[in-house]
């Protein structure tokens, strides 16, 4: 049985990414007898445990590594300081260096960078990873500690837990709601995808961001499919969408009205495709699409 990982992205925030990625995971766990991941990437806001209303339990925790210091051993020579490209260390020639425990991501190069040996290693908690099931599809999640800046680390814990996750649940299908941007969190997230569905809405910043992610895309050579939520709030802008898809020979593989229901739904924390409503054939119609762009 082939397995397939489902990237769901857009750039701009706000578009209707997790609304899709739940809705998708719970129609393919349907086809899939349950053998459906929803990963939540999103790890600085996430929020698919509310939409799908799933208890989650704490499952592991990520860990930064810190320097930490050693100031008898310290020479003051500043080359810790030098070396540190995230301005975490503030040197002032004399005096002992100033650690700025938050702006440090953990690369290890003021360690290096000792000579006297000064600096070891510590570690610092930025991350939990916690797991959940509910409609039939397992939900596994990221959650960056608040104040912390190390997403990027997060996501690729993230993805490497996931996979041990969905290994043992004989998995088929893995939907991967992804942070908004373009940034290194959403990299790490679209690392070793097979397929991207690029979410966007008849707005300019969101066409925008589209092109954005079409540009990731293909660099990383991931093939792609658009939908456009709410596509009636605007037809002609809607038009300027299908046309820039026909110029990357990109298929829009579902279009998603704007209605009321989804507010509803948000609120009363329940995915749209389990409203009353045509909701369920949408989203089943956008999955066959799928399967005619992937094996499926």
């Amino acid at each position: 049985m082939m397995v397939l990982r489902i990237a769901v992205s857009g750039g701009k925030g706000g578009a209707g990414k997790s609304m899709v990625s739940t809705s998708l995971a719970i129609t393919l766990a349907k086809q899939r007898k349950g053998k459906v991941l929803l990963v939540d990437a999103d790890v600085e806001c996430p929020n698919d445990h509310l939409i799908i209303d799933a208890q989650l339990k704490k499952s592991s925790e990520v860990f930064q590594l810190i320097p930490k210091w050693d100031l008898s051993k310290c020479t003051k020579c500043g080359l810790c300081a030098q070396a540190c490209k995230k301005d975490a260390i503030i040197f002032v020639p004399g005096k002992n260096p100033a650690f700025v425990k938050n702006m440090c991501i953990g690369c290890g190069a003021c360690i290096n960078a000792c000579p006297s040996g000064a600096i070891s290693s510590s570690k610092k908690k930025i991350g939990i990873i916690s797991i959940g099931k509910n409609h039939g599809i397992h939900l596994i999640s990221g959650e960056l500690v608040l104040g912390e800046l190390a997403s990027g680390e997060i996501v690729s814990d993230l993805r490497s837990k996931a996979d041990e996750h969905f290994s043992k649940l004989g998995g088929e299908v893995m939907v991967i709601d992804t942070p908004a941007g373009i940034g290194c969190p959403v990299i790490a997230s679209l690392s070793g995808t097979d397929y991207i569905v690029a979410v966007t809405e008849p707005t300019p910043s969101a066409l925008h961001d589209l092109k954005r992610v079409v540009f990731l895309a293909e660099h990383f050579r991931i093939k792609c499919g658009i939908v456009i939520n709410k596509h009636d709030l605007d037809a002609g802008f809607c038009r300027e969408i299908h046309s820039y898809a026909d110029s990357k020979k990109i298929k829009i593989i579902g279009k998603i009205p704007y209605d009321k229901d989804f507010v509803s739904a948000m609120v009363k924390m329940r995915p749209i495709i389990t409203m009353e409503g045509e909701y369920a054939n949408l989203f089943e119609s956008i999955v066959e699409n799928l399967k005619k762009e992937v094996r499926l």
